[in-house]
């Protein structure tokens, strides 16, 4: 005997105790008449019984058909059950999403936009996991992360909602003590501070439009894991620090850092959407990742942006 019961087999008999008749069991099921007697067939052959009387005009359970019928029955009512309840959570936006998002980009992005996610879907609930870490989206069981990155080839399906840009700040204090850095070799007189959550020592690269390459190990008074940690010592003028456009838009735009060598750009790559490979995705995971793409992908934490919006005319 084998170790799995014959699930198929016993749907089969019961839906044919059901109907009253082989053919019209294999009508209700879309199945040949034949392939409905020979898994009754079956059934009855590992059972070692019969479980029907069966005559040219008259189908009867014998007393093992009667005993088995009831079992069959409810393991075909949990199954139909149980493949109503697995469609609607395909279809239907429910249940709980796992979603790491980077620390400061989460707090200041993904944390204010929730509630209009969570009223717009009352079944979806969000387990929402901020590190600045990077994080194994399989091993750690989370359903989809957003990640600031240079994305490499990997199994995991990501979808680029925006590019990122980084750049190098300070504040107006420093520049007047300091002075301005015309080129980035000249990072290397300057104090500047460190943001890498890695335990090598970061590296800056730069490139112009004339294709000049540039590449500088920072050195300074400070090194975070977290640029929250870098703007008290950066707004303060103890320093520069390389970081990401949407975390200073906003202090560039009220005149509190200043960007310089605009006109070199670093490497930088781009907002994205990741989720683990398989199959289609559930609904809460889909409409959480086109409300992420609706909301983000139009990248209007860019200093262009708000400097426009603190010069628009009233």
């Amino acid at each position: 005997m084998s170790k799995l019961p014959d699930f198929e087999a016993l749907a089969i008999f019961a839906k044919v105790v059901e109907m009253r008749s082989f053919a019209g069991a294999a009508a209700e099921l879309q199945l040949s008449k034949p392939t409905v007697s020979k898994a009754v067939s079956r059934l009855e052959a590992k059972l070692g019984t019969r479980l029907f009387n069966r005559t040219s005009r008259r189908l009867a359970l014998t007393d093992a058909g009667r005993i088995l019928a009831e079992r069959a029955a409810r393991l075909l009512a949990d199954g139909e059950a149980a493949e109503t309840e697995a469609l609607a959570q395909s279809t239907t936006p429910r249940g709980l999403i796992r979603l790491a998002v980077p620390m400061s980009f989460g707090l200041r992005w993904v944390a204010p936009l929730l509630p209009e996610f969570l009223a717009a879907y009352p079944e979806v609930s969000v387990d929402l996991h901020l590190s600045d870490a990077a994080i194994d989206i399989i091993g750690d069981g989370f359903d989809m992360a957003l990640r600031i990155a240079i994305m490499a080839d990997s199994s995991l399906v990501a979808r680029r909602l925006c590019p990122i840009t980084r750049m190098i700040v300070g504040a107006p204090a420093y520049f007047a003590k300091h002075g301005r850095p015309t080129h980035p070799l000249h990072l290397s007189e300057h104090s500047c501070f460190g943001y890498a959550y890695q335990t090598t020592a970061d590296v800056w690269r730069f490139v112009n439009a004339k294709g000049e390459e540039a590449a500088v190990r920072p050195s300074g008074p400070l090194r975070t894991n977290n640029g929250d940690a870098v703007m008290p010592a950066l707004l303060a003028g103890v320093g520069l620090a390389l970081l990401p456009e949407f975390f200073v838009a906003d202090a560039i735009a009220e005149g509190k850092l200043e960007a310089v060598l605009t006109d070199w750009t670093i490497p930088s790559g781009g907002l994205y959407i990741v989720t683990p490979p398989g199959g289609p995705r559930p609904a809460r995971i889909t409409v959480l990742a086109e409300f992420f793409a609706k909301h983000l992908s139009t990248a209007n934490w860019c200093t262009r942006h708000v400097a426009q919006k603190k010069i628009a005319p009233k």
